[in-house]
């Protein structure tokens, strides 16, 4: 088995010829064809870097037929849900594809009742980026939150995944949401009928993609799955997404959660703007706004059992220990007990010219973080060799 996992791990490490900066010209293995620039020069030479960024996210887009950029179409239809805030001209598309002005109309591909979604029952423990301190992954929070003072072994999450995205990140690796026309169609009777039939299901997870293009649709769901459940039924509701989402709709989830025993895992993906955006094609205001909404409205109501996670994906080269560092002194700015997870980046997607995250990266982003916050984990560490998927260093 050990030998199985060197040869994988060697397999996974490999990389493709050294690619060449598009600013400076210096040549790395760890400089990405999707990206086209380095690291130093995105943080140190952010206009020249910009133009070169823009033009890649718009040739990875064309592919599956998306706007370049989120319309701003005077005289258009505009779309609230995200921080994208699209204004959809006549035979437009918005940026995730799933809204569409015709004569004059907004047609919506996915709507409050009906959504682009594929659902699929995950075994606890899972993969969870929070099982390590949630209800399910440890029975905190029994009995209100949890069926059993321990891990939810025999029950199950409702895993429930949304196509299309408000971010264009170039690592995802779960890209396939992108097939919009493809999409499975689900309703929220559907959901609700197959969650009321089996009494196994404690949790409910909405990701994808992200959750955010489609927010309506998982607010309304989630809120009969509550209403319509029996008073003594633990079914938990928790969103994993990139935090884009209009504030209102924010606020929404938040309540969700808090009341189910959920929890709220942002994907901080990068901290400096100009990375951020050359990872996802979008800045990252909104989300460290809508990251510290959820603390100010949410996280002191209900601390023991935290609402509140964040997770970043080490991603070579570029999400090292200088954005994890501000991440993290963004995080304990707010509280150091936030639980935080870093995870091992493998190639996918339009980045796999990049090799797993280093073990010498690895170890310097974690040093880093467990200085300024007191929860924090790392997962997926099979990547590197290690026997298990993470590392728990528990609540404190």
């Amino acid at each position: 088995m050990f030998v199985f996992l060197e040869m994988l791990r060697s397999w996974l490490t490999r990389s493709s010829d050294e690619k060449e900066c598009g600013v400076c010209k210096i040549k790395s293995r760890y400089i990405s064809n999707a990206i086209g620039v380095c690291v130093d020069c995105l943080r140190n030479r952010p206009e020249e870097s910009r133009e070169i960024i823009e033009m890649k996210h718009e040739v990875a887009r064309k592919k599956y037929g998306l706007p370049p950029i989120p319309p701003r179409t005077q005289g258009g239809i505009p779309c609230k849900i995200c921080m994208n805030n699209c204004v959809i001209g006549e035979n437009e598309k918005g940026y995730c594809g799933l809204r569409l002005n015709r004569s004059g109309k907004l047609i919506q591909i996915a709507d409050i009742n009906t959504a682009l979604l594929h659902y699929y029952l995950d075994s606890h423990v899972t993969n969870c980026c929070s099982s390590w301190f949630c209800p399910a992954g440890t029975g905190s929070g029994y009995p209100k939150y949890a069926v059993k003072p321990s891990a939810e072994i025999g029950y199950y999450n409702l895993a429930l995944f949304f196509y299309g995205c408000s971010f264009n990140c170039l690592f995802c690796q779960n890209w396939t949401h992108k097939y919009l026309d493809n999409a499975e169609r689900t309703s929220i009777d559907e959901l609700i009928q197959l969650t009321s039939k089996n009494i196994k299901i404690t949790c409910w997870c909405w990701f994808g993609g992200s959750p955010e293009p489609q927010l309506p649709f998982a607010i309304t769901a989630s809120r009969r799955l509550m209403e319509e459940k029996p008073s003594n039924r633990i079914v938990r509701v928790c969103f994993e997404w990139n935090g884009s989402a209009n504030t209102s709709l924010v606020k929404r989830v938040g309540e969700i959660a808090l009341e189910s025993g959920g929890n709220i895992k942002f994907d901080l993906k990068a901290f400096t703007p100009i990375i951020h955006k050359a990872l996802t094609g979008n800045d990252n205001v909104q989300v460290l706004r809508n990251f510290e909404l959820i603390y100010r409205e949410f996280y002191e109501k209900r601390k023991s059992l935290p609402i509140l996670t964040a997770t970043t994906l080490l991603v070579p080269h570029y999400v090292d220990e200088v954005e994890v560092e501000e991440i993290a002194r963004f995080i304990a700015s707010l509280d150091p007990e936030i639980p935080y997870c870093l995870l091992i980046f493998h190639p996918d997607f339009l980045m796999t010219d990049l090799p797993i995250t280093p073990e010498k990266q690895f170890y310097s982003c974690l040093e880093t973080a467990r200085k300024y916050l007191k929860n924090v984990n790392a997962s997926n560490l099979h990547l590197l060799g290690y026997p298990t998927s993470s590392l728990t260093w528990g609540l404190r």
